[in-house]
């Protein structure tokens, strides 16, 4: 479910937009603007209770342009009815928990669980999962990606924590098949990259 899901969801476009607590309008601001660039898929991390409002809201906004919006930082299984009801329609987590997983899938949330070794690859992959958050990346680096695409040619990684648009390219022709983006969306100079990179991906 969640291979087949993603790998239509991130068909043709390669970036995904994360906004951490930002707030209502800013975060809605935030998403119209990746939504309008050609980024099409939003997540929401939801670790407070008023960041569920927030989800609920860009969820109903995204519904409205024919986009889904997911939840991330899923910690726990007891997150799990409050952002489906709240609109989600996939789940991030930080790691790899297979309660979590499990549950998402069970509740029709495909769900990303993050990874920072191999070990924790090669046991997601055994849960059946391929689409794997790489966490954080910007201490992994491009190089982890590199390397961890020998043993496990297969995964798709979604690269996540501390990417820029500067950074994401190094990502992404490392192997990664998507990177995900915060506050470059509220940057006009780096909108321009953000698009560079789209184009690139097509």
């Amino acid at each position: 479910m969640s291979d087949t899901y993603f790998e239509t969801t991130f068909a043709d476009a390669p970036l995904m937009a994360i906004f951490r607590r930002q707030g209502l309008e800013r975060t809605l601001a935030l998403a119209e603007a990746a939504w309008n660039v050609g980024v099409r898929t939003v997540e929401v991390p939801v670790m407070h209770p008023d960041d569920l409002f927030v989800l609920r809201a860009v969820a109903h906004a995204g519904r409205a342009r024919g986009f889904d919006v997911g939840a991330g930082t899923i910690t726990s299984p007891e997150q799990l009815d409050a952002v489906r009801d709240a609109g989600a329609a996939f789940t991030v987590a930080p790691g790899f928990d297979p309660d979590v997983a499990r549950a998402s899938v069970a509740l029709g949330m495909p769900h990303i669980p993050g990874v920072a070794t191999g070990s924790e690859v090669q046991a997601a992959m055994r849960a059946g999962f391929t689409w794997l958050k790489a966490f954080p990346a910007e201490r992994l680096g491009p190089e982890w990606i590199r390397h961890m695409h020998g043993p496990f040619p297969q995964v798709r990684f979604v690269a996540t924590g501390g990417v820029t648009s500067k950074s994401a390219s190094a990502f992404l022709a490392a192997g990664c098949r998507v990177v995900a983006l915060g506050s470059a969306f509220g940057s006009q100079g780096e909108i321009g990259e953000i698009r560079r990179l789209l184009l690139a991906a097509r």
